[in-house]
């Protein structure tokens, strides 16, 4: 009885993937940040965002999956073929540079962050950060690979090791996540503002869909769900136990971050930080180098997850789109575009952290630019996933289908408010 329990927990173990890593890389470095300055800006109060997030992202991310699942093309290999390509060329174009200024500052924390941690000059670490990551994804083997990314998912423990040493009012954090704490201030909507905006990215998207495809492309026994109608309830059961899981994942180790960042910096009255890196120096003198080196620890392994995800799904939106070869199991000279557009799109992050841009300002815009392009995304996720034309007999109906227009209204309302909150 012993054996049969444990090949069926390290059966499920194993359908973990897709879902799993795009909720561990959504809480990149960047996004870090973004959760470190809202607890400290805003203490316990917040929380309930995280509560709020979850069922929009869960739904919207196992659309996504269902997609790629589906039809065996991730979204922008589904717009090309039935929408229009000028279309598809703007949202490209928009989240190729949402990405890379996504994966500058990311490589700008991790830099950081060896600093903090080694000394030394950030700068190279940026470099090597950035040549690691494109290098892997290119001569890794691909089921390693994967393998590797999903350990990786571990590092987000060390934001659970970081709150184990904080001296947390467990009550106020308690109802700060089960009790909404309304204040209708620009600094408190321009924060909720971004934190959907990072926990609701187009890049996740692109990554999910075209992951559930590349899976079903290398596996000889799996087929496009429309080819292969009879695999259907087992597949869409394990790609919403895959999704819910990674989403919930990602948003109790952001619960996590938020939570220490109020039980320390927002409990001194310490709020003006820019940058994840910032938030690790600042818990120093307050909670001790342990709390500081661990969350240190945790923005380098966040990264070596986040960046591969974000320049793979660049590389799949410019592929996809164009017909070409793609996929992360292909041998180099099978899709040396592809991997082109890979490379490039982490070179360019590099390259980034030399030019005389200011890296906050950079990933204000990157935030715009992904707060916009997801809005267009979503509504066109949705309008994929309830055409007959493109799901056949799958298309996406029940709670499902109106949380993912929830999420996408939701979306919507943020764009709307952060641009408000620009223009006044």
């Amino acid at each position: 009885m012993q054996r049969l329990e444990t090949f069926r927990i390290g059966g499920f173990l194993k359908t973990l993937g897709p879902g799993l890593i795009t909720g561990a890389s959504d809480d990149d470095p960047s996004g870090i940040g973004t959760y470190s300055q809202a607890g400290a800006q805003l203490g316990y109060g917040i929380g309930w965002t995280m509560l709020l997030t979850f069922p929009l992202m869960a739904a919207i991310q196992e659309i996504s999956g269902r997609v790629g699942r589906v039809t065996g093309h991730g979204i922008a290999g589904n717009v090309c073929r039935h929408y229009s390509g000028r279309l598809l060329n703007v949202i490209v174009a928009m989240l190729f540079i949402a990405n890379t200024i996504n994966i500058a500052a990311d490589l700008a924390a991790m830099g950081d962050a060896t600093k903090l941690l080694i000394g030394g000059h950030a700068l190279l670490y940026v470099v090597g950060f950035g040549v690691i990551s494109v290098v892997a994804q290119i001569f890794f083997d691909y089921k390693r690979y994967v393998s590797v990314l999903k350990w990786l998912t571990l590092c987000l423990f060390a934001y659970v090791g970081a709150l184990a040493v904080a001296k947390v009012n467990w009550g106020a954090a308690l109802s700060g996540v089960f009790i909404p704490h309304l204040t209708f201030s620009s600094d408190y909507i321009t924060t909720i503002v971004a934190i959907l905006g990072t926990t609701i990215s187009p890049y996740l998207f692109f990554w999910q869909a075209s992951q559930e495809a590349e899976e079903e492309r290398i596996d000889p026994d799996k087929k496009p769900l429309i080819r292969s109608p009879r695999d259907a309830p087992l597949e869409f059961q394990r790609i919403r136990a895959d999704t819910i899981i990674g989403m919930a994942f990602s948003n109790l180790i952001a619960l996590a971050i938020m939570t220490t960042a109020a039980a320390t910096l927002h409990a001194v009255g310490k709020t003006d930080l820019n940058t994840s890196a910032e938030a690790a120096a600042a818990l120093e003198p307050i909670a001790g180098r342990f709390a500081e080196a661990i969350f240190a620890l945790g923005i380098v392994g966040t990264g070596l997850l986040a960046i591969p995800v974000l320049a793979g799904s660049t590389a799949y939106a410019v592929g996809e789109g164009r017909r070409w070869p793609v996929g992360l199991a292909r041998k180099p000279k099978e899709a040396a575009a592809f991997y082109g557009v890979l490379a490039l799109a982490g070179a360019l992050g590099v390259a980034l952290n030399f030019a005389p841009i200011d890296p906050i300002s950079a990933l204000y815009w990157s935030a715009v630019i992904n707060g916009v392009l997801a809005v267009p995304v979503m509504v066109l996720l949705m309008l994929m996933a309830r055409s007959k034309h493109v799901m056949k007999r799958f298309v996406v109906r029940g709670p499902l289908h109106w949380l993912g227009w929830l999420s996408t209204a939701a979306m919507a309302i943020s764009v709307v408010a952060m641009g408000v909150g620009y223009l006044f």
